[in-house]
């Protein structure tokens, strides 16, 4: 005679179920934080490289001037000129500009126009850290005048501790953000 009944289970037992939650849990813990650390890297780099980029792109544009003269981010020449990648450009306002960490960028000339700023607002302190500690040029003859964090200043023959290139111990003190504010501004002085 047939069984008409299997006493027999097929299924997970819930410790079995918790067990699996449980991995689960951990590994996407693990990846949120792997994708977070992954995201800071990523809009550093991308810090780095559009500065590179705007300051590589204004020296060739004033190459044949005598001077920076009507270098300004708020009239729009960076637009025109093409200065600026579109990632740059922020969508909701004329002729302002926007960096990875969703601060604002600003490029302007000096007063006698013989040099340019670049100034990049609210970064974070590790990518403060990381940028301001890269290679922005090996000498004065690379065009790099200023170096500003903050409101601590860096130069080329300046003052003892003030100079480049700035060791990490100095950046990660100046990098310390103001009471009250969510990041660092950094701005690049070039010739």
């Amino acid at each position: 005679m047939k069984k008409v009944f299997d006493s027999e289970q097929s299924g997970r037992s819930m410790v079995e179920m918790l067990g699996v939650l449980a991995i689960i849990g951990v590994l996407s813990v693990g990846g949120i934080a792997g994708y977070s650390k992954a995201m800071a890297k990523y809009r550093t780099n991308k810090t780095i490289d559009q500065v590179s980029m705007l300051i590589t792109n204004i020296r060739t544009l004033y190459a044949n001037q005598n001077n920076y003269a009507g270098l300004d981010s708020a009239t729009g020449v960076l637009e025109t000129f093409e200065l600026v990648s579109q990632d740059m450009i922020d969508p909701d306002t004329a002729n302002t500009y926007i960096n990875p960490f969703g601060g604002t960028i600003t490029v302007e000339a000096s007063d006698d126009n013989n040099e340019f700023t670049v100034t990049y607002g609210n970064i974070d302190k590790q990518a403060c850290i990381s940028i301001v500690t890269a290679d922005w040029g090996a000498s004065a003859s690379g065009g790099l005048m200023e170096l500003k964090i903050g409101q601590k200043a860096h130069t080329w023959g300046g003052a003892s501790g003030a100079g480049f290139p700035i060791d990490l111990t100095t950046a990660a003190t100046e990098c310390e953000p103001a009471a009250n504010a969510t990041g660092v501004e950094i701005a690049w002085t070039y010739r």
